[in-house]
Protein backbone atom coordinates (compact mmCIF):
# COMPACT_ATOMS: atom_id res chain seq x y z
CA UNK A 1 0.00 0.00 0.00
CA UNK A 2 1.33 3.35 -0.39
CA UNK A 3 2.04 6.40 2.25
CA UNK A 4 2.57 9.67 1.83
CA UNK A 5 5.32 10.82 4.91
CA UNK A 6 5.39 14.94 5.46
CA UNK A 7 8.15 15.54 6.98
CA UNK A 8 10.24 18.65 6.65
CA UNK A 9 13.48 16.98 8.98
CA UNK A 10 15.32 15.57 5.63
CA UNK A 11 17.18 13.36 7.94
CA UNK A 12 14.27 11.66 10.05
CA UNK A 13 12.25 11.26 6.66
CA UNK A 14 14.55 9.57 4.85
CA UNK A 15 15.07 7.21 7.85
CA UNK A 16 11.32 6.42 7.89
CA UNK A 17 10.78 6.14 4.19
CA UNK A 18 13.75 3.81 4.24
CA UNK A 19 12.36 1.45 6.81
CA UNK A 20 8.23 1.71 5.47
CA UNK A 21 10.18 0.63 2.35
CA UNK A 22 11.48 -2.51 3.55
CA UNK A 23 8.45 -3.46 5.11
CA UNK A 24 6.99 -3.48 1.60
CA UNK A 25 5.19 -0.19 1.63
CA UNK A 26 5.53 2.06 -1.88
CA UNK A 27 6.54 5.83 0.12
CA UNK A 28 6.25 9.54 -0.62
CA UNK A 29 7.59 12.45 0.79
CA UNK A 30 6.77 15.51 0.89
CA UNK A 31 7.99 18.40 3.33
CA UNK A 32 5.82 21.24 2.59
CA UNK A 33 2.50 21.28 4.01
CA UNK A 34 0.94 23.75 1.28
CA UNK A 35 1.24 20.62 -1.68
CA UNK A 36 -0.29 17.72 0.65
CA UNK A 37 -4.00 18.47 -0.90
CA UNK A 38 -2.92 18.43 -4.48
CA UNK A 39 -0.97 15.11 -3.18
CA UNK A 40 -3.80 13.52 -1.73
CA UNK A 41 -5.88 14.12 -5.04
CA UNK A 42 -4.09 13.25 -7.90
CA UNK A 43 -3.08 10.13 -5.30
CA UNK A 44 -5.46 7.20 -3.38
CA UNK A 45 -2.74 7.09 -0.43
CA UNK A 46 -3.84 4.52 2.32
CA UNK A 47 -1.69 6.61 4.66
CA UNK A 48 -0.26 10.05 5.79
CA UNK A 49 2.18 10.22 8.22
CA UNK A 50 2.01 13.87 9.57
CA UNK A 51 4.89 16.51 11.60
CA UNK A 52 3.38 19.16 12.76
CA UNK A 53 5.88 21.58 12.93
CA UNK A 54 6.22 22.03 9.03
CA UNK A 55 8.11 25.22 7.82
CA UNK A 56 5.14 26.83 5.67
CA UNK A 57 2.30 25.95 7.71
CA UNK A 58 1.20 24.32 11.13
CA UNK A 59 0.18 20.22 10.48
CA UNK A 60 -2.76 21.22 12.66
CA UNK A 61 -4.10 23.23 9.40
CA UNK A 62 -3.06 20.61 7.27
CA UNK A 63 -5.21 18.20 8.99
CA UNK A 64 -7.80 20.49 9.44
CA UNK A 65 -7.86 21.16 5.43
CA UNK A 66 -8.03 17.32 4.75
CA UNK A 67 -11.00 16.69 6.52
CA UNK A 68 -13.16 19.93 5.59
CA UNK A 69 -11.70 18.76 1.61
CA UNK A 70 -13.97 15.34 3.08
CA UNK A 71 -11.36 12.91 2.74
CA UNK A 72 -11.11 9.97 4.50
CA UNK A 73 -7.58 8.85 4.40
CA UNK A 74 -6.44 7.67 7.80
CA UNK A 75 -3.92 10.50 9.58
CA UNK A 76 -1.25 8.96 11.83
CA UNK A 77 0.42 12.75 13.72
CA UNK A 78 4.20 11.78 14.44
CA UNK A 79 5.71 14.96 16.30
CA UNK A 80 8.26 16.12 19.10
CA UNK A 81 5.16 18.06 20.41
CA UNK A 82 4.04 15.26 23.18
CA UNK A 83 1.55 17.77 25.55
CA UNK A 84 -1.81 16.19 26.07
CA UNK A 85 -3.56 19.43 24.56
CA UNK A 86 -1.71 18.74 21.62
CA UNK A 87 -3.07 15.07 21.44
CA UNK A 88 -6.48 16.08 22.39
CA UNK A 89 -6.26 18.97 19.32
CA UNK A 90 -5.06 16.31 16.78
CA UNK A 91 -7.18 13.79 17.91
CA UNK A 92 -10.47 16.19 17.98
CA UNK A 93 -9.53 17.52 14.03
CA UNK A 94 -9.18 14.09 12.69
CA UNK A 95 -6.24 12.66 13.36
CA UNK A 96 -6.52 8.38 13.55
CA UNK A 97 -3.17 8.39 15.61
CA UNK A 98 -0.66 10.01 17.21
CA UNK A 99 2.85 9.20 17.98
CA UNK A 100 5.47 11.26 19.80
CA UNK A 101 9.02 11.47 18.62
CA UNK A 102 11.75 10.16 19.82
CA UNK A 103 10.06 6.78 18.55
CA UNK A 104 10.93 3.31 18.05
CA UNK A 105 10.79 2.26 14.70
CA UNK A 106 9.35 -0.61 14.98
CA UNK A 107 6.43 0.55 17.08
CA UNK A 108 5.88 3.41 13.97
CA UNK A 109 6.00 0.63 11.30
CA UNK A 110 3.23 -1.54 13.55
CA UNK A 111 0.99 1.54 14.24
CA UNK A 112 1.01 2.23 10.18
CA UNK A 113 0.10 -1.51 9.60
CA UNK A 114 -2.68 -1.28 11.94
CA UNK A 115 -4.00 1.98 9.97
CA UNK A 116 -3.55 0.61 6.74
CA UNK A 117 -5.68 -2.71 7.74
CA UNK A 118 -8.53 -0.68 9.72
CA UNK A 119 -8.31 2.24 6.79
CA UNK A 120 -8.64 -1.11 4.05
CA UNK A 121 -11.83 -2.07 5.95
CA UNK A 122 -9.79 -5.12 7.33
CA UNK A 123 -8.50 -5.28 10.41
CA UNK A 124 -7.20 -8.52 10.60
CA UNK A 125 -3.65 -8.95 9.93
CA UNK A 126 -4.08 -12.46 8.11
CA UNK A 127 -5.55 -12.45 4.59
CA UNK A 128 -7.02 -15.70 2.94
CA UNK A 129 -7.99 -17.08 -0.42
CA UNK A 130 -8.70 -21.20 0.16
CA UNK A 131 -5.14 -21.87 1.14
CA UNK A 132 -3.15 -19.38 0.42
CA UNK A 133 -2.73 -17.40 3.76
CA UNK A 134 -1.03 -13.68 4.44
CA UNK A 135 0.29 -12.59 7.35
CA UNK A 136 0.70 -8.65 6.88
CA UNK A 137 2.43 -8.32 10.26
CA UNK A 138 5.08 -11.05 9.27
CA UNK A 139 5.10 -10.25 5.48
CA UNK A 140 4.92 -14.31 5.12
CA UNK A 141 2.75 -15.85 2.38
CA UNK A 142 1.82 -19.60 2.83
CA UNK A 143 -0.12 -22.08 0.27
CA UNK A 144 -1.33 -25.31 2.16
CA UNK A 145 1.40 -24.29 5.33
CA UNK A 146 4.36 -24.05 2.67
CA UNK A 147 5.95 -20.55 3.04
CA UNK A 148 6.14 -19.02 -0.44
CA UNK A 149 9.78 -17.82 -1.50
CA UNK A 150 8.36 -14.57 -2.87
CA UNK A 151 10.10 -11.12 -2.76
CA UNK A 152 8.86 -7.74 -1.47
CA UNK A 153 6.91 -6.13 -4.18
CA UNK A 154 6.05 -9.66 -5.15
CA UNK A 155 4.22 -9.75 -1.86
CA UNK A 156 2.94 -6.33 -2.30
CA UNK A 157 0.92 -7.05 -5.44
CA UNK A 158 -0.01 -10.82 -3.52
CA UNK A 159 -1.54 -7.95 -0.62
CA UNK A 160 -3.37 -6.03 -3.46
CA UNK A 161 -4.75 -9.43 -5.30
CA UNK A 162 -5.75 -11.22 -1.91
CA UNK A 163 -7.48 -7.83 0.26
CA UNK A 164 -10.02 -7.59 -2.74
CA UNK A 165 -10.67 -11.22 -3.89
CA UNK A 166 -13.03 -11.74 -6.36
CA UNK A 167 -12.50 -7.84 -7.72
CA UNK A 168 -10.43 -6.88 -10.63
CA UNK A 169 -7.22 -4.84 -9.48
CA UNK A 170 -6.05 -2.57 -12.57
CA UNK A 171 -3.08 -2.33 -13.58
CA UNK A 172 -2.33 1.51 -12.74
CA UNK A 173 -3.60 0.57 -9.24
CA UNK A 174 -1.10 -1.96 -8.72
CA UNK A 175 1.70 0.58 -9.73
CA UNK A 176 0.28 3.19 -7.39
CA UNK A 177 0.49 0.72 -4.39
CA UNK A 178 3.68 -0.99 -5.21
CA UNK A 179 5.89 1.76 -6.48
CA UNK A 180 6.54 5.13 -5.17
CA UNK A 181 6.97 8.53 -7.52
CA UNK A 182 10.77 8.71 -7.79
CA UNK A 183 10.76 4.20 -8.58
CA UNK A 184 11.38 3.72 -12.61
CA UNK A 185 8.69 1.78 -13.59
CA UNK A 186 9.74 -0.50 -16.61
CA UNK A 187 6.61 -0.96 -18.81
CA UNK A 188 5.99 -4.92 -18.53
CA UNK A 189 6.74 -4.52 -14.66
CA UNK A 190 3.08 -5.68 -13.54
CA UNK A 191 3.26 -8.48 -15.49
CA UNK A 192 6.16 -9.70 -14.85
CA UNK A 193 5.41 -10.29 -11.27
CA UNK A 194 2.28 -11.18 -12.02
CA UNK A 195 4.05 -14.44 -13.99
CA UNK A 196 6.30 -15.38 -10.51
CA UNK A 197 3.00 -15.36 -8.38
CA UNK A 198 1.05 -17.40 -10.84
CA UNK A 199 4.43 -19.79 -10.76
CA UNK A 200 4.43 -19.77 -6.66
CA UNK A 201 0.72 -20.68 -7.32
CA UNK A 202 1.13 -23.09 -9.18
CA UNK A 203 -2.21 -25.20 -10.10
CA UNK A 204 -3.41 -26.06 -6.37
CA UNK A 205 -3.66 -22.48 -5.27
CA UNK A 206 -5.90 -20.17 -6.10
CA UNK A 207 -5.75 -18.47 -9.45
CA UNK A 208 -4.87 -15.30 -10.83
CA UNK A 209 -7.16 -14.15 -13.73
CA UNK A 210 -6.24 -11.44 -16.78
CA UNK A 211 -9.41 -9.70 -17.25
CA UNK A 212 -8.19 -8.41 -20.83
CA UNK A 213 -8.61 -4.40 -20.44
CA UNK A 214 -9.52 -3.94 -17.12
CA UNK A 215 -6.77 -5.53 -14.72
CA UNK A 216 -6.35 -7.78 -12.87
CA UNK A 217 -8.73 -10.35 -10.06
CA UNK A 218 -7.84 -13.81 -7.60
CA UNK A 219 -10.06 -16.37 -6.96
CA UNK A 220 -9.65 -20.02 -5.03
CA UNK A 221 -9.23 -22.48 -7.71
CA UNK A 222 -11.64 -24.40 -8.57
CA UNK A 223 -12.27 -27.99 -9.92
CA UNK A 224 -13.24 -26.64 -13.27
CA UNK A 225 -10.32 -24.84 -13.38
CA UNK A 226 -8.17 -27.12 -12.40
CA UNK A 227 -9.73 -29.76 -15.30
Amino acid sequence: MRILIVEDDAALARGIVAGLRLSGFAVDHEARGADVLDLLRQESYALVVLDLGLPDRSGFEVLRDIRRAGMIVPVLILTARSAVADRVTGLDLGADDYLAKPFDPAELEARVRALVRRGSGQPAPVLTCADLVYDRSGQVATLAGKVLPLRKRELAILESLISRVGRVVTRERLIAEVFSFDDDVAPNVIEVYIARLRRQLGGAGPRIVTMRGLGYLMEPATPEAER
